[in-house]
């Protein structure tokens, strides 16, 4: 390993990993189109699309921790939601995993590119009030989240994601949770979820170590730094950053599609 690796490798789990701990999300969307592409671009190495999957999945597992940390005071975290999205995310993800084995690959990408066309039209639906109501005071339908969380969790199983970035427009749009709390609350579900995907390619041999520690160390670095910055930031700026995100991700997606 020669430094142009080291800090090539760094600086993409810390972008990732910033914008993770900012809004919410797991960051695989962002890292792993860097990791793909950017390292062979500079010719520092070349990963293959399961190596890359591998190193993005523990970096999650970890750029959440960090994320989760940083948003354990204030009354960010809603313990509630967390535990009935959270117990339904894993068990889809399990659901979705294992189904996605009589999935065409076609199919996959499909079922990715829908999910990610309506969390982006959901993103540009108006959330007027949601941010004025105090954290103590938030309510929302327990079996009604816990039902979406499931769906989430079977179409991020199929496609191998977290799944966050389907999370937050329902936790904002349908469920009506603050956006600050909800990109609290979604680190700690896509903690969970992320822990069989992390699991899963550890004991099958898929992660290579070396780039993911130099991710690791750069995740519990910046997701903290990005949850301080999101503390502080606009919601209305926070929701906008994360709809264009959304809607980059989708616009991607069905590029590869056609």
């Amino acid at each position: 390993m020669d430094l142009a690796f080291i800090v090539t490798i760094f600086l993409i789990g810390f972008i990732g990993s910033y914008l993770s701990g900012l809004l919410g999300i797991g960051g695989s969307i962002i890292k792993y189109p860097m990791l793909l592409y950017i390292p062979p671009l500079l010719g520092v190495a070349t990963f293959t699309a399961h190596e890359v999957s591998g190193i993005s999945a523990v970096q999650v597992f970890f750029a959440t921790i960090g994320g989760v940390w940083a948003y354990r005071k204030g009354g960010y975290l809603n313990k509630t939601l967390i535990i009935y999205m959270g117990a339904s995310i894993l068990i889809g993800s399990f659901i979705g995993g294992y189904g996605s084995k009589l999935m065409s690959e076609g199919g996959i990408n499909l079922v990715y590119g829908i999910l990610a066309l309506i969390a982006a039209v959901m993103m540009f639906i108006p959330k007027k009030g949601i941010d004025d109501i105090p954290f103590d005071q938030v309510t929302f339908n327990k079996w009604l989240a816990a039902a979406l969380a499931l769906v989430v969790g079977v179409a991020a199983g199929i496609v191998g994601a977290a799944g966050a970035f389907l999370l937050v427009p329902i936790m904002l749009t349908v469920l009506r949770i603050p956006t600050k709390m909800t990109i609290a609350s979604s680190l700690a579900i896509t903690l969970i979820s992320s822990i069989g995907a992390t699991v899963g390619k550890v004991t099958t041999g898929q992660v290579d170590y070396y780039p993911a520690i130099i991710m690791v160390i750069a995740s519990l670095i910046a997701s903290p730094l990005g949850a301080m910055a999101g503390k502080k930031m606009n919601t209305k700026v926070l929701q906008m950053i994360l709809a264009l995100l959304i809607l980059a991700t989708a616009v991607k997606i069905w590029v590869d599609i056609f």
